[in-house]
């Protein structure tokens, strides 16, 4: 497969995992021209409270040797809001091991929310700070560095499963939403179905947790899709969804990196998971407490491979 077709699979499958988000910026290729493009948005300036100072990227060169670790947020965003990250995934990636691993991490996580002083919600920090916030806040639970984030948004999601023409999943609950119905086994799905099916919860005896495995399934389609039928006009279409949607601090040359050195890593998933349990509280609000066992095992598993 050409060095190129690795490329966007790569920022597509790192893209993707965020699902839904916005802010920050975007560096891209040209591959005709070999050009980057960047795309700010004020959103997030607008978002962060004024007692947070502006903040430099933690990022570092990416080496072969050298494992990375990413915050990937998907952001619900509606009319002016700022936006909460809905779907919170930090992800590792280690050359020397040839893996990476992938923890998704439940929105109603209640935490200290750094740069706020108070515990919340862990997707609220998006709201009040950014992705500067949500990264500081992720990096305080975990106890872990975070190099860099990556976002996408709704449009952006649809317009990456219409590139591919839909996608084939396997759904292990019948289930119904919005009128669309999601019968238990093999479903085909356009883009708004795959929106749809990767955001229901409520009717989900696992809630969020559910949720997060339809969501990966989606991921993995698209992903394989790309990876079993990438025509230039595909690439194309992908490359303006990605170009119009998707928000990162990742510099294009890590990108390349990413999808050369660390290709094989990618390719080596392990999802890590937190247990624990949650319910309403004296506020009248719902949150959710990992257990410090799983918390720790998790902060351990994490550092391991960023060693």
């Amino acid at each position: 497969m050409k060095k190129w077709t690795w490329l966007i699979i790569t920022v597509v499958g790192i893209g993707l995992l965020v699902f839904f988000g916005s802010g920050g910026y975007i560096q891209q290729a040209d591959h005709q021209t070999g050009k980057q493009a960047e795309v700010t948005d004020p959103a997030h300036v607008e978002a962060t409270p004024p007692s947070q100072p502006a903040k430099t990227s933690k990022s570092k060169p990416a080496n072969q040797q050298k494992a990375l670790s990413f915050l990937l947020l998907g952001v619900d965003q509606r009319g002016n809001e700022a936006g909460r990250s809905d779907t919170i995934i930090v992800v590792t990636v280690n050359p020397a091991t040839g893996e990476s691993k992938m923890l998704s991490i439940p929105r109603d996580l209640k935490t200290e929310i750094i740069g706020v002083g108070s515990n919340d919600k862990i997707n609220h920090a998006y709201a009040f700070g950014g992705p500067e916030m949500a990264r500081d806040t992720v990096e305080h639970l975990l106890d872990l560095n975070i190099d860099y984030f990556a976002e996408i948004n709704l449009k952006g999601f649809t317009d990456l499963v219409d590139a591919v023409d839909g996608v084939t999943v396997e759904n292990d609950i019948d289930f119904s939403y919005y009128e669309m119905q999601f019968p238990k086994g093999q479903v085909s799905l356009n883009a708004k179905e795959a929106l749809a099916y990767a955001r229901m919860r409520h009717d989900d005896p696992r809630g969020d947790f559910g949720r997060q495995i339809r969501q990966r399934q989606v991921v993995q389609a698209v992903v394989d899709k790309l990876t079993d039928d990438f025509s230039l006009t595909r690439f194309n279409d992908v490359l303006t969804a990605l170009g119009q949607n998707v928000k990162t601090d990742i510099p294009f040359p890590v990108v390349r990196k990413l999808a050369t050195d660390y290709r094989d890593s990618l390719k080596q998933v392990e999802t890590l998971s937190l247990e624990g349990s949650g319910g309403i509280e004296s506020d009248h609000i719902y949150y959710w407490h990992p257990t410090a066992a799983s918390l720790k095992q998790v902060q351990t598993e994490l550092k391991k491979e960023l060693k």
